[in-house]
């Protein structure tokens, strides 16, 4: 159930009246590994277990590419509130060992990030970036569009999708929080083993230092956003190589880091 019906009033200059709206739902989800509890996070049901290993993944909890097992533990009005994932102890990577500590709410960038140093991350950075047109930019966002089909009944939903190199769809997801619809694409083409098929990774909102580093660490070299993007996801971006995008229109977009465009 990714949205619900609520009774509100409409007011305006002249006059009022109560009408039903249909929201976005927000719900906490607590994540266990083998059986002892790792985080809380507040996401949008559905594709939870994309986005638990989305989320895993990221964190350089579970790499593999073999899929964990995955349970639901306790639900409510047939919504998942905790599910427990298993994953073999050797398997476990180095950011089990930096619990999560705080509620993950849904428009955090850095909850549950104990010390500065738990932002950082390294790898090899990328050298060179497929060009990107406003065309071609436009016929993606399009399609992701096509597909927000929680936001389109809301308003209150964000997205992200993810294109190969031939600017085909290979996921989007919905969500309340950026974060959340992020991990869920990830996660979802981990589960298929697509991930090294990723090239673009478009977002319906802003873009801050995590969402590049989710991409880094994805190895998706092009960010393309709606809105703003933070000081730090352009000093992470100029760092990593990554191509990134803001201010996204239908005929004008801004390129903050690593340019790589054409113009038709």
């Amino acid at each position: 159930m990714q949205s619900h019906i609520y009774q509100g009033i409409k007011i305006t200059r002249n006059s009022h009246q109560v009408f039903e709206d249909e929201l976005v739902v927000e719900a906490p989800l607590q994540i266990n590994i083998n059986n002892e509890p790792y985080t809380v996070v507040m996401r949008t049901p559905d594709d939870d277990m994309e986005l638990v290993r989305g989320l895993l993944f990221a964190e350089d909890i579970y790499k593999s590419v073999v899929n964990f097992n995955f349970s639901i533990i306790e639900s409510q009005n047939s919504i998942p509130t905790i599910v427990n994932v298993t994953i073999p102890d050797n398997n476990l990577g180095k950011g089990y060992l930096n619990k999560r500590t705080l509620l993950s709410v849904s428009s955090c960038g850095i909850c549950g990030k104990k010390e500065l140093k738990d932002i950082e991350i390294s790898g090899e950075k990328f050298e060179k970036n497929q060009a990107i047109s406003l065309e071609k930019k436009q016929e993606m966002y399009s399609k992701m569009s096509s597909f927000q089909h929680n936001f389109k009944k809301t308003g209150g939903s964000h997205a992200a999708a993810i294109f190969d190199e031939k600017n085909q769809l290979l996921s989007i997801k919905e969500d309340i929080g950026r974060h959340n619809a992020v991990d869920k694409v990830i996660g979802d083409l981990l589960q298929k083993n697509h991930l090294k098929k990723a090239q673009f990774l478009l977002v319906s909102g802003r873009v801050s230092y995590e969402i590049v580093t989710k991409a880094f660490i994805a190895k998706i070299p092009i960010i393309v956003a709606v809105s703003a993007c933070s000081s730090l996801a352009v000093d992470f971006a100029k760092e990593f190589g990554i191509c990134l995008i803001g201010f996204t229109r239908e005929d004008k977009m801004t390129v903050y880091a690593n340019p790589n465009l054409k113009t038709t």
